[in-house]
């Protein structure tokens, strides 16, 4: 049985781990940069060219910020879904929350010739992408906390979720089918999902929505604990699973939905990592796996990431295909060498 030395000296690796990939991440591109010339940029120091500094600052910096929120956001999730459904396959687009976003931006793009030639320009803006999404996220997150009001088995919430997702799905297969091309190339770029496209002013954003998302798990650590051996049992010792199962869905909505409203939909990372986890700390405590989970995540999104810049090449991979290719079989063979998964 692990002991609480051997959680910390994880935790100090992982932070250590977390630290040098994120060096090595900014590094890396089309342009390598030393790492004195990484130190020398971000504390305006003198630095051998002066686009290292622009390079840094305008794009890898806020792109490696981009990657270890959506990271860790997308496998805290994952972690809430999991232990809410108590079903290892949870993840955390299993409400629709994504699919609704996915929604909001193929109406935006897929149905600008319908809309007038004002919101046909607004669909090439990030900012008229991720509003956009946040809408579509938001009216999915409302009906499926109307449904959450009115029914009282989670297991029915989840099949709720799933058939919104089939729901917006078919509407933007529709919608699809009457479009041009280009405009489904744009679409389709959109879904590849990307961390390099933000502004300062787009990843604070983000940022504070994280944050609030965090904070509100924060407070529902030890019903987390109780609801693993079933929601009767989480009842008979206090917990107000109602309350708890909004609150995890309230986070769930807007950690899933902000972030695939700025990044597109990324897979494999809400699904995975929460298993990774698990089966390095060999626990089922939350305030153990919620800091993991969120470590551990933001490591695997920068590697992810790293492998999909190329480095030294002008070309970037879809950051969706990276992520299934490099972890999935990564997960397989943890899960075939020990299959024990704790919940």
């Amino acid at each position: 049985m692990p002991t609480e030395k051997s959680y910390r000296n994880t935790f100090i690796l992982l932070l250590f781990v977390l630290v040098i990939i994120f060096l090595v991440n900014i590094s890396l591109g089309s342009v390598y940069i030393p790492l004195k010339g990484i130190f020398s940029s971000l504390i305006n120091g003198e630095v051998e060219k002066e686009s290292w500094r622009a390079i840094v600052y305008n794009y890898r910096l806020p792109k490696a910020i981009t990657a270890i929120i959506v990271g860790s956001g997308l496998s805290i999730s994952g972690l809430l879904m999991q232990t809410l459904f108590r079903n290892p396959l949870a993840g955390p687009f299993v409400l629709g929350i994504s699919s609704g976003a996915s929604l909001g931006v193929a109406i935006l793009i897929l149905g600008a010739s319908f809309l007038g030639a004002s919101i046909s320009s607004f669909s090439f803006s990030n900012f008229g992408l991720a509003i956009a999404a946040s809408l579509g996220a938001f009216l999915v997150l409302s009906a499926v906390m109307i449904a959450a009001i009115k029914v009282r088995n989670t297991m029915s919430i989840l099949i709720i979720g799933l058939m919104f997702g089939s729901l917006t799905s078919a509407v933007i297969s529709i919608l699809a089918y009457f479009s041009s091309a280009s405009q489904l190339q744009q679409f389709m770029f959109w879904s590849f999902g990307s961390l390099g496209n933000l502004s300062w002013s787009e990843i604070f954003a983000l940022s504070v929505t994280f944050i609030i998302g965090i904070s509100l798990v924060v407070f529902i650590i030890k019903p987390l604990n109780s609801l693993l051996l079933g929601e009767n049992y989480a009842k008979s010792m206090g917990v107000n699973v109602k309350s708890t199962r909004n609150i995890v869905l309230i986070a769930t909505s807007l950690l899933t939905g902000v972030i695939t409203a700025f990044s597109g939909p990324i897979a494999f990372i809400g699904l995975a990592v929460p298993h990774l986890t698990k089966l390095l700390f060999s626990t089922s405590n939350h305030k153990i796996l919620l800091p993991a989970v969120a470590i551990s995540g933001a490591i695997i999104m920068l590697i992810c990431d790293s492998i999909a810049q190329l480095p030294t090449s002008e070309f970037t991979l879809p950051i969706n295909a990276i992520t299934s290719l490099f972890g999935a079989p990564i997960i397989i063979w943890l899960l075939v060498r020990k299959r024990k998964i704790y919940y």
